[in-house]
């Protein structure tokens, strides 16, 4: 039996109002931490994919209870910062590498051991880099040549770590903060260039304390946290694939409603600015620990750039949408210090490379990057033909997106794995003006 796909109509004039699901990086967190706090978390917004609800089964099965009132509103019975309980069997993680990562600091203080496993995809992704500083602090976790499965080998104590992280990475930057947590002494991780924070925020949130300067955050081990009422806002990643759409497509532009612009997620809104793309952000009053806004988005004309590398750990889930973009902007586009999307669910650089080629777009690939050369105006950017999105959720989305300035359809093959992160993308992209069509 064929892997379900897509075939997308070329064109198409996109307008209306856009409510994305809730942000998946927030969603897993608010589970591991409210399972780990004292009291009752509540959480609303909540992104009901398989990757969430991997995290949601697996701490389940450590003894945590987690209520539904509806598939995006939780209550998380917390057990404490020491009351997970032995698994009786491997945790599945599917697709989710976040929480793999994440759980791999959540876990290794505790009395217990654990497998972490996943599917096929998750299976060959590298897990070492996590690994590393966790047995630094005095864990012992074992992997097969890098990758899963993960055994994590309880009862070790934890000393605290003063880490300066050799490349950017939020799930590294968080599995060492929640591994701090069970750990002796005061860590302090330091970062080349920001990332996501979203793990400071909310552990601030559920009544930790930290000290946060510059690219530098402390925390001292052994702090217990409380129950929290966390609202998830839309999830900036999901809503990357409607802002580009309503760049590059025909009609009035689109409203994008309640998308969390977290600073250290939102690269690609200054990338696209600085190509001269239409959009406006009208930000939420309130002092929710994530700003909050509502994105205006129009058509118009856009200009290759140099990305500042600066700006790559800020985009670094993004760049498969912006590469559509690139191929829609007059001149060159060039991305450089983005090897980390070598070890994203695919090699993001190749398999959009071959994406792009097989559409007719002039690009160079580069070992740490991509060079591509736009073209703008009346004229197709794409040709059309046939994607293997390689299982990839964000490499199928972006091609379906492509469509709205290809010359002929876009068949896209692999498409099941679009529910891990963005479920009911499909209908949603129709129902904004997307030709889109699943296949069986």
């Amino acid at each position: 039996m064929s892997a379900p796909g897509w075939e997308v109509a070329p064109g198409g004039a996109l307008q209306g109002e856009v409510v994305v699901p809730g942000d998946k990086s927030i969603s897993h967190r608010s589970l591991m931490l409210g399972a780990i706090a004292t009291g009752r978390t509540e959480v609303t917004g909540f992104l009901a994919s398989e990757d969430c609800l991997a995290t949601r089964a697996a701490l389940g099965a450590m003894g945590v209870a987690i209520e539904s009132h509806s598939p995006t509103h939780l209550f998380v019975e917390g057990v404490g910062r020491d009351g997970l309980q032995a698994p009786s069997g491997t945790l599945d993680m599917g697709n989710a590498g976040t929480a793999m990562r994440l759980f791999m600091g959540l876990l290794c203080g505790r009395p217990f051991d654990t497998t972490l496993v996943g599917d096929a995809s998750l299976m060959r992704r590298p897990m070492e880099r996590v690994a590393k500083p966790l047995r630094e602090m005095g864990a012992v976790i074992e992997t097969r040549e890098g990758r899963p499965p993960v055994l994590i080998r309880g009862g070790r104590p934890l000393q605290a770590i003063d880490f300066r992280m050799p490349m950017a990475s939020a799930q590294v930057k968080s599995a060492v903060l929640l591994a701090a947590l069970s750990a002796r002494g005061r860590s302090c991780v330091t970062e080349p260039a920001p990332t996501r924070d979203h793990t400071e925020r909310m552990l601030a949130g559920f009544g930790v304390q930290l000290l946060r300067s510059g690219n530098r955050v402390e925390l001292e081990g052994g702090q217990a946290l409380r129950a929290a009422r966390i609202a998830v806002p839309g999830d900036f990643s999901s809503a990357a694939f409607f802002m580009v759409a309503a760049c590059i497509g025909g009609g009035s532009g689109l409203m994008l409603r309640n998308v969390g612009i977290n600073p250290t997620r939102t690269g690609l809104l200054d990338m696209l600015l600085s190509m001269g793309a239409d959009i406006r952000v009208h930000r939420h009053a309130g002092d929710s620990p994530e700003p909050v806004a509502d994105i205006e988005v129009r058509p118009g004309a856009l200009r290759g750039i140099a990305v500042p590398e600066a700006l790559v750990p800020l985009a670094i889930d993004e760049f498969p949408i912006f590469f559509v973009a690139a191929a829609c902007a007059d001149g060159e586009t060039l991305v450089r210090g983005a090897e980390e999307l070598r070890v994203k669910e695919s090699d993001r650089l190749a398999t959009m490379a071959a994406g792009l080629a097989a559409l007719g777009v002039e690009h160079e690939l580069l070992p740490d990057g991509i060079r591509i050369r736009g073209r703008s105006g009346p004229v197709a950017a794409f040709g059309g033909g046939r994607i293997d999105s390689h299982g990839d959720h964000r490499i199928a989305m972006s091609f379906a997106v492509a469509a709205l300035r290809a010359a002929a359809p876009i068949r896209i093959d692999d498409t099941a794995n679009v529910a891990t992160s963005f479920p009911g993308f499909a209908a949603l992209a129709r129902s904004v003006g997307l030709g889109l069509r699943e296949l069986a």
